[in-house]
Formats: C-alpha cells, sequence, structure tokens
C-alpha cells in the first residue's frame, strides 16, 4: 500500500466518491472499499439520534479530514487499485502487473510509458458485484475458427497487448486486445454483446474488488455484462439524511397521549364499545375540544403501547410547526427559526396569502447525511451495506458528515390544499404519475405523487431557480426538503430550502434575510411569473411524457429542472400545469398572477 496525496472535499467522500465507487486520480483508476477497511481512531464519531433511529442503530463516523498541506502522516482513506489490467499507452503492454523503482510504486511501464486502466469492468446484472475482465482468459476464448489448439493451451500471460487498428472497422471494432505468442486477437467489440461473458465462461466471484478470496466462498448465479467502469450505473448510492433538530410529537400523538391519561379513558375501554363507551367518550372529548369518535378510535387502537417511531419529516414537521407559532426565536443552538404566521403577513396578495399558512426563516440548521450502501448496475439489485464487517461484535459504521446552513421555510394552509386536491380533474393529472410509478420497478422507492406533493415539489425547484439569482448562492448550492402527505394522521403541507456545506459554514445569510415576507412574496411571484411561459412551450405545458422513465409532466429544463444533487427525487414528479393550472386542470397558485397583473394595470 502507498499514499497517494490527492485531496477530495469532504462532501465526496459520500458521494459520488462514496463507498463502492470508482474514482480517478491522476491516471489511476480506484475504488473505495467498505468502513471495515478504516481506521476509526482517525475518523471521528457524529452523533445524530433521529438519524441512527431511522437506520436501526450502528456509528456515524466522519471520513478523515486535514487543513493545509498533505504530508506523510496525514490521516487518509484507503482506496483499491481498480481494474488491476492496465495498457501501456506507449508500447501496448497489457498486464496486471506494476513496477517498483527505489522502493516505490510506479504507475509507468518498463518502457517509460504511462499505464492507462482498462475501459471495460464487468458487473453482475442482480448481485451488485464488480470485478476485473480476465482479460487473458478472454482474449483466448471465442467461438470462432481462430480458437486452435495453440491458442487453447497458450500460456504467454506476458505478451498480450492492447492495439487499435482501422483495419477492422470504426469504434469498438477497431479496439484488439492481442497476444504476441499466438497471434490470437478479438475485437472489444465481441465483449458487450448480450451474455458475451458467459458465452465464454467468465462468470461473477461473488465479491468486491478489496474483498479478500474467501475458500468457502461460492460464485454468483448472476450473469455478468462488461460495462464501462465511469458508467453511472455502476454505482447507485443510497443516502440518507436527517435534520438535527428538537424531535416533536405530532398533533395526534399528543392528543393521544391526553386522551389515554384522562381520568375517564380506563372506563371506555373497560365497557368495550358499549353504549356506556360513547357516552364518556363524549365527555372526554367535550373537555378536551375533540369528538368522541376521535376518542373512541384511540381506546379501540389499543391502549397505552408505546407508539412507533415517528418518520423523520413527521418529527421534523412539527418542530417547524411549533416554532411557526412562537413567533421570534431567542433560543441558541442549532436549529433557530423565526416564525411568521398568516396572520401577521400582509406583505402578499389575498391569493396568495390564502394558500400560505406561515413561513419560518431558518437562521441555522445542522443536517447530517450518511451513505447507507449501493447498488450496481440496476435499481433493483442486491443492496451491498457500507459495511460488510462480518464480526457480530462490532456495530455498523456508516460514513456521514455534518453541515450547518440556512433556509426558508413555507408551511401551506391545509384546508386550502385540501379543497383543491379533492377536485377531480386534479386528482386525475395527478393520477398518471402515480400509475407509472407503481409500474416501475425502481420508482416505488420515490415519494407517493399526490397532488399536493407534485405541486409543493415544483414549487420548491421555482423558487430554487429564482432565489439562485438573488440569495447569492448557487442554484447547486440549495437543497429542497418536501413535507407533503395527507395519508398520516398529521398532514403535512410544506417546504424547506436550504443551503448546507459540508466543508464549509453555509450560514452566510443571504438565503435567511430573503424570508422575510416583504422579500420572499415577491420572489415567489417572480418565480410563478418564470414559469408561467417555458422557452419549450407548446411542447413542455401540452407535455405528459417527460423525464426520465416518464415521471415529469410538464416540467423541463427550461422551466422547472434544478441540480439533481439539490432535489430529492432527481428530477422527477413534476408539473407546471397542478401549479399555473392549464388544459383544465385548476392549480394550486393559479389565481396569484391574474390578481397581480390586474393590479399593477389598475396602478
Amino acid at each position: 500500500m502507498q499514499k497517494i496525496r490527492h485531496d477530495l472535499r469532504l462532501s465526496e467522500t459520500i458521494s459520488p466518491f462514496g463507498v463502492g465507487a470508482i474514482v480517478d486520480i491522476r491516471g489511476e483508476s480506484l475504488i473505495a472499499p467498505d468502513t471495515s477497511w478504516w481506521d476509526r481512531r482517525t475518523a471521528p464519531e457524529i452523533s445524530c439520534d433521529r438519524l441512527l433511529a431511522r437506520l436501526g442503530g450502528g456509528v456515524l463516523r466522519q471520513p478523515p479530514a486535514h487543513a493545509g498541506r498533505a504530508a506523510t502522516d496525514t490521516f487518509s482513506l484507503p482506496y483499491w487499485r481498480f481494474p488491476a489490467w492496465r495498457f501501456c499507452e506507449r508500447c501496448g503492454s497489457l498486464s496486471q502487473l506494476t513496477r517498483s523503482e527505489k522502493g516505490r510504486w510506479r504507475n509507468s511501464c518498463q518502457c517509460g510509458g504511462a499505464l492507462v486502466p482498462m475501459r471495460y469492468v464487468a458487473v453482475c446484472v442482480s448481485g451488485s458485484h464488480v470485478q476485473d475482465i480476465p482479460w487473458f482468459m478472454w482474449t483466448h476464448r471465442g467461438h470462432d475458427d481462430g480458437v486452435t489448439e495453440e491458442v487453447r493451451f497458450c500460456r504467454a500471460y506476458r505478451e498480450l497487448r492492447f492495439e487499435r487498428s482501422t483495419k477492422r472497422g470504426e469504434g469498438l471494432a477497431s479496439l484488439l486486445v492481442v497476444c504476441g505468442a499466438c497471434k490470437r486477437s478479438r475485437s472489444l467489440a465481441e465483449l458487450v454483446g448480450k451474455d458475451a461473458l458467459l458465452r465464454d465462461g467468465i462468470r461473477c466471484d461473488g465479491r468486491q474488488p478489496w474483498e479478500p478470496v474467501a475458500p468457502a466462498s461460492t460464485p454468483c448465479d448472476a450473469h455478468l455484462v462488461a460495462v464501462q467502469r465511469g458508467a453511472t450505473g455502476n454505482y447507485i448510492a443510497e443516502r440518507v439524511s436527517a435534520l438535527d433538530i428538537p424531535e416533536e410529537k405530532p398533533h395526534s400523538i399528543e392528543m393521544a397521549e391526553k386522551i389515554r391519561t384522562h381520568d375517564l379513558y380506563e372506563r371506555v375501554v373497560a365497557d368495550n364499545g358499549g353504549p356506556r363507551s360513547e357516552q364518556i367518550a363524549g365527555w372526554i372529548g367535550e373537555e378536551l375540544g375533540i369528538s368522541s369518535e376521535a376518542v373512541l378510535a384511540v381506546a379501540l387502537s389499543g391502549s397505552d403501547a408505546e407508539s412507533p417511531l415517528l418518520d423523520l419529516k413527521d418529527g421534523e414537521w412539527a418542530a417547524f410547526v411549533k416554532k411557526i407559532k412562537a413567533g421570534r426565536d431567542g433560543s441558541n443552538g442549532d436549529f433557530v427559526v423565526d416564525g411568521w404566521q398568516a396572520d401577521r403577513i400582509e406583505e402578499a396578495p389575498r391569493e396568495l396569502r390564502r394558500v400560505i399558512a406561515g413561513i419560518g426563516q431558518v437562521h441555522r440548521v445542522r443536517e447530517v447525511r450518511a451513505l447507507k450502501g449501493f447498488r450496481r448496475h440496476s435499481p433493483e439489485a442486491s443492496f451491498i451495506p457500507a459495511d460488510l464487517d462480518k464480526d457480530p461484535r462490532h456495530r455498523t459504521v456508516y460514513p456521514a458528515i455534518e453541515m450547518f446552513g440556512e433556509g426558508i421555510f413555507l408551511q401551506f394552509d391545509e384546508d386550502a390544499i385540501s379543497e383543491w386536491e379533492s377536485q377531480p380533474a386534479v386528482s386525475a393529472r395527478a393520477n398518471i404519475l402515480v400509475d407509472r410509478r407503481a409500474h416501475s420497478a425502481w420508482a416505488v422507492r420515490l415519494d407517493v405523487p399526490e397532488p399536493r406533493f407534485i405541486a409543493l415539489h415544483t414549487i420548491a425547484h421555482l423558487l430554487i431557480r429564482r432565489l439562485a439569482f438573488a440569495s447569492g448562492y448557487a442554484s447547486a448550492s440549495l437543497q429542497e426538503r418536501v413535507y407533503a402527505n395527507s395519508d398520516r394522521a398529521d398532514k403535512t403541507a410544506g417546504v424547506l430550502i436550504y443551503t448546507a456545506a459540508g466543508d464549509a459554514q453555509g450560514t452566510l445569510g443571504g438565503l435567511v434575510r430573503l424570508g422575510e415576507p416583504r422579500h420572499l412574496f415577491p420572489l415567489l411571484i417572480t418565480a410563478l411569473d418564470d414559469a408561467d411561459v417555458c422557452s419549450n412551450d407548446p411542447v413542455c405545458r401540452e407535455s405528459d411524457r417527460q423525464g426520465s422513465s416518464q415521471l415529469n409532466l410538464s416540467a423541463c429544463h427550461g422551466c422547472a429542472l434544478v441540480s439533481e444533487t439539490s432535489c430529492e427525487t432527481g428530477n422527477r414528479l413534476l408539473d407546471r400545469q397542478l401549479v399555473l393550472g392549464g388544459s383544465d386542470v385548476p392549480g394550486l397558485l393559479e389565481a396569484v398572477l391574474p390578481a397581480v397583473r390586474r393590479g399593477v394595470a389598475t396602478s
């Protein structure tokens, strides 16, 4: 093992160069091993109880970091050389050998030419394994007349060369692997056909490149495919993040606890749905300001059992709503939010105030992001955890980083949202994406595209595009977090737009300043005006088949798409019509722009 002095940004060690990813550095092709290879003394632990609860326990550790120039004793991460097969760009010699000179490994050939990693590697289609293509074996295999006895029994391992020749055609057909001893040659065009590696007897090893070869291990049964080592499908990371905020219980759970602790509750349970239970439930409901049906629902659901673990966003939503009701926030810490309720907002037109229930100026927020694991080749492939340590005494280690930033939170009025999404045309429009999500094997991991989610998600994108002009942050530096679900007991309808950086303090103040109503509402109206006409209209406006797997409706790069790193769903589940209306579909904010334009015309 030899240290290569090269710096990565701290955030890049989670994505895109996290555990299992292939990294190109200074002409070398490397792969990051799992966290069991880390020196845990140099990887500080990060605390975030909410995220660990979501992950099911374990330890969050930040990859080693340093400031200043790298030296020989600087803390570092291990990376494996992959693929091991390389060719000399001068003489074309192809091998797995590494030259040593004066006690140091050199990435150069005996002739002095630089060694270049082979372009293709082998990935299994369902096991998420990756391995080198055994080029010597592959070159001497095949089903043509050139496979003679001399070729079959050739052992000239040092005579392999990688050549380029235009005599056999163009593209992959012009790239050849040639054996100098038996004169056998094959073009890379024979490598990428369907089941090409299987026909040549090359099977999956059932492991990752950094894992040792276990004597009892059995090869994976999945077929191998040859892919370019830099293909995006070679690494599909699964990340999870949480805002480090004081966990708040949603209103439904707080009310259920009040019901269970009421003096008359035991009498409701004892009657077990009898005639007296309705009368007693009415007394409890009258005292607590709720219906008797709600009291009976709690009593019949069972009892004093501890409530299940809340979803991360449920606790965050409850915390934001509490902060907005509290108004000015004079607290210290990592979660500081000034709240503005609708009755304090006068700067917006009436059509917009009817939909917006509150605004939160997030002065400081801490986010923790962790890498849970990855898949290869397809989202349906087997999941590989970030820690492959088999020792049951060791707790699972997840790579994680903490980021500090600022943001803007928008709470939408539940009554206005419910009234809008109950319209048949609205639900029919959203059901287009619901059906496509249901018929996609990988899209089921995305949020359910109910009308409120699509509308609020699109509004978040429109605001991000406009805030990039006014906040001082680039669009790629802004993140979204959408709270939109009507299936829970406590319905959610809001968006958080925030900035956070793992290697810099993202609290310059430019974004949170724009959270004041007098700044935010003009920006929101301008964002709606920007999206009212797209440069690709009328094609974009009338389309309902855009984006990856056709999971966007009226949304394209000209109007609603942002950097994929900024979006929770990778620029999917967007539609301008559900925001601004069109094609007989009523939009959530379709009345805003006409009202503003009428006001401008009369003034």
